[in-house]
């Protein structure tokens, strides 16, 4: 299996395939093309996924992309962006002293231009891009390709902590690791890369002022325990319908929307003065801005949205499946299908199901900016707390 055959599934499955290509010049993917099929016969692994990284990203749709995380080695530290902040979570180097610190410069070029550097291999929304482009900056091919290194056995990261001390961590681009050790494939901003729910449903009572859920996924490949945790907060909701409800779908990356309709449904049907508070973040994508929407339209005014700029925007390209890159090692997401939630529309790609749900939710700006620098669960609840009272005032 050679890498010209993964090119080859790309040319002949995606971009015939995803609606979202529609609207590309055919001399543009051509050029495109061409640079990875030159990539793929000088057997240049790296340069050849940052090649199709920029093919895939020409339609600026998120869900339409390569993800290179298994396919490639890192320089052992973990990134995530968590407000408009890219900060270190992780590293197997025992640089302690800089954890939870804000990456200042790699190589002395500062964050912000090397962000500039690696859009156009970054597909979707700027909160999408700033989720997903942390990888960028540990991948030494990569760092190469944005001007950054010039392929020199060390990089410099210059970290700086809450107080303004900076830390400069000097690695060796020779000790690698798996990206995928650090860079999940559906990446959630949590320290621990290795991080999954444990369950599909968090309760917290704070009795007459509100209920607490956290949904933290739609994703359920077996079929149940997503439906029944939907199910036991149906139920909940509806024998409380006056309470004030607040709903956190912070890294929820999406899933199957249609399995939480009971759930929209209860809320939407409650006392018609309830207050429902709904908390997003950058992680918050797919399937659980589809749930944002649905609850905007039905409750209107009534419905407060909390956190920070979601990671998809309304309208977009969404379906289709992923394809696994059998030489090189990476993995392609495709769509196949037009979503508008924001204008209501569909067309000849829109699944019935799904068109059927569609309504036109606007914009959904943002009520109350808010971004949690800590998982900590007493500052958690605090916040929790001040804002079920808010609802009721």
């Amino acid at each position: 299996m050679s890498m010209i055959q993964d090119l080859m599934q790309i040319v002949t499955t995606v971009l015939p395939t995803d609606p979202s290509f529609r609207l590309i010049g055919r001399e543009e993917m051509d050029r495109h093309i061409n640079e990875a099929r030159q990539n793929a016969l000088a057997n240049s692994k790296d340069e050849f996924l940052l090649s199709l990284m920029r093919l895939l990203a020409l339609p600026g749709n998120g869900h339409t992309r390569l993800i290179p995380n298994g396919a490639i080695s890192v320089i052992p530290l973990r990134f995530a962006t968590i407000g408009t902040a890219v900060r270190l979570l992780d590293s197997m180097s025992g640089f302690s002293e800089a954890i939870g610190g804000e990456l200042i410069s790699i190589n002395s070029v500062p964050v912000g231009e090397i962000e500039v550097a690696a859009e156009e291999f970054l597909a979707g929304t700027r909160q999408r891009k700033r989720v997903i482009g942390a990888i960028l900056f540990v991948w030494p091919s990569a760092l190469r390709c944005l001007g950054v290194s010039s392929g020199g056995d060390t990089i410099e990261y210059r970290i700086r902590n809450e107080t303004g001390q900076i830390s400069e961590l000097l690695l060796d681009t020779a000790n690698g690791v798996p990206g995928s050790t650090f860079y999940p494939r559906n990446e959630h901003g949590k320290a621990d890369a290795s991080w999954s729910p444990k369950s599909f449903l968090t309760i917290k009572d704070f009795g007459q002022r509100g209920l607490l859920l956290v949904l933290p996924s739609f994703f359920d490949p077996g079929e149940t325990a997503l439906s029944d945790a939907v199910s036991e907060a149906t139920e909940l909701v509806r024998s409380r319908p006056g309470i004030s409800l607040l709903i956190d779908v912070r890294g929820n990356t999406g899933g199957d929307f249609l399995r939480t309709m009971p759930l929209i449904d209860a809320i939407s049907e409650g006392a018609k003065d309830r207050r429902v508070g709904l908390l997003v973040d950058k992680f918050t994508f797919s399937a659980a801005i589809v749930f944002a929407a649905l609850l905007k339209h039905r409750l209107g005014e009534r419905l407060a949205l909390i956190g920070e700029e979601m990671g998809d925007g309304l309208t977009f390209f969404a379906e289709g499946g992923t394809i696994d890159l059998l030489s090189s090692g990476a993995v392609v997401r495709y769509s196949s299908a037009f979503h508008d939630w924001a204008g209501g529309r569909i067309d000849n790609t829109t699944p019935a199901e799904i068109a059927e749900r569609i309504v036109p939710a606007g914009t959904l700006q943002l009520d109350r900016i808010w971004v949690a620098n800590s998982d900590d669960a007493e500052t958690l609840d605090r916040f929790y707390r001040e804002f079920l009272d808010s609802l009721d005032t």
